[in-house]
């Protein structure tokens, strides 16, 4: 399955909203931010994202620019990543940042919070086997750690070591070691980060365009 041609006529805006959950206004905002991004080409590459002035000094930008191309975050069950994405495409991964309003019932506040819980684990388990390993996770907070130049990668992995063991067994307390150490599954990630706000806290400061209906997360104003 390849990259989709770009659908921005007004009869699809329905279509797109009833997907991702944007407004038409958010729709068209993010049309905007898509043409930046792609040179005013019809899909957007990895090297259209990695030049972005706000991800330049995230330790995770790898990650997240691999995030964005997961054919997982399609909201569909096919695993593998895409070479370039669409407009429709784009748009499906950044419902993934679609923070709650006011009308947001409980129900809806809670899908949201698990579509966020999914995406982080699946920029986690890099391997799309439905686990994070112990070495999966290692390799994110140790990216995180020795990044910032202060800490060695062999103290940064063994941070990373001691923090996994001590998420784990103080929030999935009934794992057992062999268990844990083949890897952490959707359900037990959950678990893990059960007491964590998730629904206004994640976003992509780099899709803004000075427009608030733009904004995936709390307002700085």
């Amino acid at each position: 399955m390849g990259a989709s041609h770009t659908r921005t006529e007004p009869n699809e805006f329905q279509d797109l909203m009833d997907k991702t959950g944007f407004s038409v206004e958010q729709i068209k905002n993010l049309r905007k931010r898509f043409l930046q991004l792609s040179g005013n080409e019809e899909t957007i590459s990895r090297e259209n994202l990695d030049s972005i002035p706000a991800l330049a000094n995230n330790p995770l930008k790898k990650e997240i620019i691999n995030a964005i191309f997961d054919k997982r975050n399609q909201h569909e069950s096919e695993v593998g990543s895409f070479q370039e994405i669409g407009f429709e495409q784009f748009l499906m991964v950044m419902s993934h940042f679609r923070p709650p309003t006011l009308k947001t019932t409980p129900e809806e506040k809670e899908a949201l919070r698990k579509e966020k819980l999914r995406f982080l684990f699946n920029m986690h388990d890099t391997d799309n086997d439905g686990t994070i390993t112990l070495d999966e996770y290692r390799k994110v907070v140790e990216d995180l750690l020795s990044k910032s130049g202060a800490i060695e990668p062999a103290t940064a992995k063994g941070i990373a070591d001691a923090a996994m063991l001590e998420v784990a067994s103080t929030n999935v307390p009934h794992m057992a070691p062999d268990e844990f150490y083949e890897g952490i599954t959707f359900e037990h990630f959950e678990q893990i980060l059960k007491g964590l706000e998730m629904e206004t806290r994640m976003h992509i400061r780099f899709l803004d365009v000075g427009t608030a209906t733009m904004r995936c997360g709390r307002s700085t104003s």
